[in-house]
């Protein structure tokens, strides 16, 4: 029998005040949403990197300051959530899959309660992502939306007639470790991630893999957004790496459209302000759909960069989650 993850109980189940944080590679961010679900403060720091102790103390610290204004009796009935780029093992108790390979193998909820002094819950940030976005977001209305993070790394999160799919591993919705399909000789055997594997779709389709791919090209070591610049005036390598780089996307989500046939794909993270993926994916990913409609819908984030910390925050909605 497959076991169900651990979550701590709602302290105060109807509590009015939500605070949702999102926990990256490079940066931290949070917000405390009043009963209307509007923010009443928000906050962003860097994170730190390569220190499980200084990341513990970082978010704590940002969980003082968006509380700072609030009445000691107040505080304790502010429920917290907090997106992070992996997932709590069901089975270990235990973060598994975060590329800040710092938190793997660490009990980083119960560590983290145990320095707020109140319960907390964590989920993956692609699926605080999805959720937000299903909810009230670019996906409101769809049946099932797939929610993807194109930003340090490459996640993914699935929501089915509003509730969030878990799974029974806490993987529910990951494809960014899955390998890039209908690869060509030259994808093969694809760079090295770091998970151990080779051409897993976050090394082909993340901001630092665009990177990578017009450093091999351009030998030039520029960040995505100057990528996406250079294209605009005219740059052929430029234009050529972001040829390739939704070439590579529109295969990936085709896969995944084969599988679980979403109504939606909203796209989250920094890659989600290229505007042109919205226009050419759908038609690069017609030849790998296995129907006869073959039009999909991509759709760039209502909520951008908050939408992580909104969906965190709703992690103590019980008719949002469903973990199998």
């Amino acid at each position: 029998m497959t076991p169900r993850p651990h979550r701590e109980p709602d302290p105060q189940p109807h509590a009015r005040l939500r605070m949702g944080l999102d926990v990256g590679g490079t940066k931290i961010e949070g917000a405390l949403f009043g009963p209307d679900n509007e923010p009443l403060t928000r906050a962003r720091i860097a994170a730190p990197r390569d220190d499980y102790a200084a990341t513990l103390s970082a978010i704590a610290g940002l969980v003082s300051d968006l509380e700072a204004g609030l009445e000691p009796a107040v505080r304790g009935g502010v429920s917290i959530g907090i997106g992070v780029p992996g997932s709590i093992s069901p089975f270990t108790g235990v973060m598994q899959n975060a590329n800040s390979t710092w938190l793997n193998g660490r009990a980083f909820d119960s560590d983290l309660a145990r320095s707020l002094t109140r319960p907390v819950r964590v989920a993956n940030d692609a699926n605080c992502f999805a959720l937000s976005e299903a909810t009230d977001g670019a996906g409101a209305g769809s049946r099932s939306v797939f929610g993807v993070i194109l930003g340090t790394g490459c996640g993914g999160g699935l929501v089915l007639n509003g509730r969030l799919v878990d799974g029974g591993r806490g993987i529910g919705g990951e494809w960014g470790h899955n390998p890039l399909p209908w690869a060509v000789a030259e994808e093969h055997p694809g760079p090295l991630c770091w998970c151990g594997r080779n051409g897993c779709m976050e090394t082909w389709v993340s901001g630092p893999a665009l990177e990578a791919d017009y450093r091999r090209a351009a030998a030039g070591r520029i960040p995505a957004e100057a990528i996406a610049s250079l294209a605009v005036e005219g740059d052929k390598e430029a234009q050529a790496a972001l040829a390739r780089h939704a070439g590579r996307l529109a295969r990936g989500l085709a896969h995944v459209v084969n599988i679980i046939d979403p109504d939606a794909i909203v796209l989250g993270g920094g890659l989600s302000k290229l505007a042109h993926l919205y226009s050419v994916l759908p038609a690069l990913m017609v030849p790998h759909i296995f129907a006869d409609d073959k039009r999909v819908r991509i759709v760039p984030p209502k909520w951008g960069d908050a939408s992580g910390v909104r969906g965190a925050a709703w992690l103590w909605d019980e008719s949002a989650i469903a973990f199998d």
